[in-house]
């Protein structure tokens, strides 16, 4: 569970790292400024909306340092060993966008199988995680 007075602090950190207001805050995010205001008073706990759309614009924040204060901020290219999830991302070598919820895209969708027993080798795994990140290993 989120501590809402160190997710505060972690919060106003953010703000004097990159020398900004609540208001100017809430417009980089595209989020609401009562919004904004209602989590830094402590009133309110984040969103999940609001957490990933921090994620996104501030890449230097980790989302284990933010919500837990696990890990430092800002982060360092050392560090941070997952790449920030976004359909672009996985679009990018194909050159299209990518619907990943529709149900041809959807991996639980229910179709049989066939493995060949002539596979010689794997060139890529992708693993998902459940906070958006996802980590690509390939031959």
């Amino acid at each position: 569970m989120i501590n809402s007075k160190d997710f505060v602090k972690r919060l106003e950190k953010i703000l004097d790292y990159y020398n900004l207001t609540a208001t100017a805050f809430a417009e980089e995010i595209a989020f609401n400024r009562s919004t904004i205001s209602h989590l830094l008073s402590g009133r309110n706990k984040p969103s999940l909306e609001f957490i990933l759309k921090l994620l996104q614009k501030f890449p230097e924040v980790e989302m284990n340092w933010l919500l837990f204060g696990k890990g430092s901020f800002p982060s360092t290219s050392e560090t941070k060993t997952s790449i920030p999830f976004s359909k672009q991302n996985l679009a990018s070598e194909a050159g299209k966008t990518l619907d990943l919820f529709t149900e041809e895209n959807n991996v639980a969708e229910k179709k049989p199988v066939q493995i060949s027993q002539n596979t010689t080798s794997i060139e890529k795994i992708v693993i998902f995680y459940r906070d958006g990140s996802f980590n690509v290993y390939q031959n």
